[in-house]
């Protein structure tokens, strides 16, 4: 491995962010150099369609994949939501970093929380999984679509086209956007998705040198509850068209997992909800705490909540 790397990044002002965090921690803890190749993904390009409609999250990947597959790029800076749970050939996730704020934040300009929305409010988000949270909360609301970037959903917010919008509250704070933030949805009010607030580095998985390094960026307390989350979607097919929910947090050495499943079409259909915990120190044991989650789901009737 040499000392230079290039990270293949969106351009999006928050892929930008993550991209640089993760070009300083290699320069300071690992003296490696690495210069940015900025790409916009299919994800980026089309916004009048929800994902679930047009290939799913990982649209936002395979253009930088193919950066690290002809060798222009040696590593990916990703969202960990936004990676596929099962990645292509070839490809490795070496680091998941340390997990900013998981939850999700009530972003409006006239009101201070989803309770202070008059009886029909629109509340934009294109996340099947904080639709049906949302109408589970509020059966009232019209949640109406919002695509783009963080930046773009602002301004649209700001525009006037919503009374309010629901956004991940790790993207505000790591772009200084805190003071948006008019309330934070707690997690037994709103599931927050698997590996929310994580990022992820993605590389070939045959380079072991870079690999070797990237191991000592991991933060394991977060790899292992990303793994359980991840394993929960893994387990039920999860994607975009799934408004499937996954958090873990620690109590102590014990990892408590938390899962929500909604109906993609029937909305009203209630949220199916599962915890277990376990006292977990090791990935394999987080993957195992996952899919007995997801077979409590399956217990309470997820079959018939899952695309035939």
């Amino acid at each position: 491995m040499t000392s230079s790397i290039t990270i293949a990044t969106r351009e999006s002002r928050l892929a930008l962010w993550q991209a640089e965090h993760v070009q300083a921690r290699l320069a300071g803890e690992l003296g490696i150099q690495a210069a940015l190749l900025g790409m916009t993904t299919r994800g980026d390009q089309i916004l009048d369609r929800t994902l679930s409609k047009i290939g799913g999250k990982g649209l936002f990947v395979k253009e930088l994949e193919a950066a690290l597959a002809e060798g222009r790029a040696q590593l990916a800076v990703h969202s960990l939501k936004d990676v596929p749970m099962e990645l292509p050939d070839g490809f490795a996730l070496a680091a998941v970093l340390e997990r900013e704020d998981p939850r999700d934040a009530f972003v409006s300009n006239d009101y201070a929380s989803l309770a202070e929305l008059p009886e029909g409010a629109v509340v934009g988000s294109s996340s099947l999984r904080r639709v049906t949270q949302l109408l589970s909360l509020r059966p009232d609301l019209r949640v109406e679509p919002l695509r783009g970037n963080l930046d773009t959903r602002l301004r649209k917010l700001d525009e006037g086209g919503y009374h309010a919008i629901v956004l991940a509250a790790a993207g505000l704070k790591r772009l200084g956007l805190a003071a948006r933030v008019r309330a934070l949805f707690q997690v037994d009010q709103m599931l927050p998705c698997a590996g929310q607030g994580a990022l992820g580095i993605e590389i070939r998985a045959d380079d072991a040198a870079l690999a070797e390094a990237l191991a000592k960026l991991v933060h394991a307390p977060t790899l292992m509850a990303c793994e359980a989350e991840r394993a929960v979607s893994r387990a039920l097919g999860g994607s975009c068209s799934l408004p499937l929910a996954a958090h873990a947090h620690w109590q102590r050495g014990t990892l408590c997992l938390d899962a929500a499943l909604g109906h993609a079409e029937l909305h009203a259909s209630p949220l199916l909800r599962a915890s277990v915990a376990a006292d977990v120190a090791d990935v394999d044991t987080a993957r195992s705490l996952g899919q007995q989650a997801a077979a409590r789901l399956r217990e309470l009737g997820a079959g018939s909540y899952l695309p035939g």
